[in-house]
């Protein structure tokens, strides 16, 4: 049974934020985009999100540290019993009792657990050792949703086919970014016990010109030469759409805007900004330009803070 700190490389006593991280490493290295012809990677990859999903989950962290539950979640079976019928087992009884062979189990039971097993069966009893296990829930079920750059920072709705051909409309939590986990309760495989969850892994997809930057969103926005020179109002992109941007005469290349609350929506609730950077585009080859530049120097040593 696999050990999920080992899967995850994490010591036992690792805090919430080093699990995230060992999480975050392996699912890009063992992403199944990245590693189309690597079958092993996306078993890998199931494996680190099943460890994470445990151990991401304190009751359920707490319960395996315990020994209460396995590597996945199943309940372990102390001292083997409800086993698989091995001659060496105890014999199950009517009623729910063991067949010892004469033998008293009542004093070993009294040093393991300070005599809590023969006070809780009661009468001299294996203190409840003998229920049988609640049914199980179905396994949990890894899906990964590539979310695009504006749905993402926009927060849109977003659409999911499970295994069973239904789908689901999924509202993204503020600061998702690659690799967020969504959990949909009841959306897994059927069980006895009920049916498992889904577990669905956020993929934010690049851009072509924007890019992030923590909550904010960059730009690199090219203006003409006479629009530097004289100034005045171009349309720039934004994740919300086009808006007009003021530029002021005599810009320069490098110089950058912020457009305040055109980016990505923070953990907090708060969005982010965009940062507009202006590159003043020149043509190659205009007559105009080359014609007005025969008859005129700029005089400035705009290198003169570099040395040169």
């Amino acid at each position: 049974m696999a050990d999920p700190y080992s899967t995850l490389g994490v010591a036992r006593n690792a805090s919430e934020a080093e699990i995230k991280s060992a999480y975050r490493k392996l699912a890009k290295e063992l992403h199944p985009d990245r590693n189309k012809d690597n079958p092993k990677a996306a078993e890998k990859f199931s494996a680190a999100t099943n460890a994470y999903d445990l151990l991401s989950d304190k009751d359920k962290r707490a319960r395996f540290d315990r020994g209460e539950i396995d590597g996945d979640g199943n309940p372990t079976a102390p001292f083997g019993f409800g086993g698989g019928g091995g001659g060496g087992g105890f014999r199950g009884q009517p009623g729910g009792g063991f067949d010892s062979g004469g033998a008293d189990f009542g004093d070993i039971f009294e040093g393991l657990f300070g005599g809590a097993g023969r006070r809780a069966g009661g009468g001299g009893g294996f203190g409840g050792f003998g229920r049988q296990a609640p049914p199980q829930k179905g396994a949990n079920v890894t899906y990964r949703l590539a979310v695009q750059f504006v749905d993402a920072a926009v927060l849109a709705p977003q659409r999911i086919t499970l295994q069973d051909g239904k789908t689901i409309d999924l509202k993204l939590p503020a600061g998702v970014e690659s690799g967020t986990q969504m959990r949909l309760t009841g959306k897994g495989q059927a069980g006895p016990g009920g049916a498992g969850d889904a577990i669905v892994t956020i993929e934010v997809r690049a851009h072509p010109f924007f890019k992030r930057d923590g909550d904010n969103v960059l730009l690199d926005l090219p203006i003409t030469l006479d629009e530097a020179v004289k100034g005045g109002k171009v349309k720039v992109p934004t994740v919300d759409g086009p808006v007009m941007l003021g530029i002021t005469a005599g810009a320069t290349s490098g110089k950058t805007l912020r457009l305040r609350g055109k980016g990505f929506t923070g953990k907090d609730g708060q969005r982010g900004d965009q940062l507009v950077t202006l590159q003043i585009d020149v043509p190659a080859d205009d007559p105009a330009i080359r014609a007005l530049v025969e008859e005129w120097q700029d005089q400035r040593a705009v290198r003169a803070h570099l040395g040169v």
